[in-house]
């Protein structure tokens, strides 16, 4: 998000298997122990803000830009809905399965499957959607932007993406985008 509404940043790596999560000064920002967080030197009235949570982000970072959350009402509320369906979905259930497939300790079978069945019926809602609208909320949104970097991991539990060939062409057409390339690079 940084990247597409061309925002100055800092980035300050947050090394989740040494622990730095739970430091004193980083649970300041993001009192959940998680990334991303960000610190606005410039808040919406002067003074420096601290905004964690991806949703909450993408929220703040559109209405201080006027960037890709309408403000017309209906189009608003799709670009909502569809940041909610990010918000408890896609990201939760492809946050587990990443883990039950890619990093678990012990194999769990059962994990691995519940998790992986939902990656793909969510994948489904989504190509339903995509097929009568170019991005989840008809135009480039904030929805999109919270989304696609979940979509990016699907290779991992072998996604057949015949089965979804709107999300895959809308998943080809935000990655081509100069802002993601750059964003999808950070921190390098």
């Amino acid at each position: 998000m940084l990247e597409e509404v061309g925002l100055p940043y800092e980035v300050h790596p947050i090394d989740m298997g040494a622990g730095d999560q739970f430091e004193p000064a980083f649970l300041e920002i993001s009192p959940n122990n998680k990334i991303p967080a960000i610190v606005d030197s410039d808040g919406p009235d002067g003074a420096p803000i601290r905004v964690f949570e991806s949703g909450a982000i993408l929220i703040y970072l559109a209405e201080k830009t006027g960037r890709f959350l309408p403000t017309e009402a209906r189009a608003r509320l799709d670009v909502l809905q569809w940041l909610m369906f990010q918000m408890g979905g896609v990201g939760p259930m492809f946050g587990q399965a990443n883990h039950f497939i890619k990093f678990a300790a012990e194999d769990v079978p059962y994990g691995k499957k519940r998790y992986r069945d939902e990656a793909m019926r969510l994948l489904g809602v989504m190509d339903r959607r995509l097929a009568v609208v170019e991005y989840l909320a008809g135009d480039y949104s904030i929805a999109d932007i919270a989304t696609w970097p979940w979509v990016m991991r699907a290779e991992w539990y072998d996604t057949d993406w015949s089965q979804f060939p709107n999300t895959k062409r809308w998943y080809d057409q935000i990655g081509e985008r100069p802002a993601v390339k750059r964003g999808t690079a950070v921190p390098s």
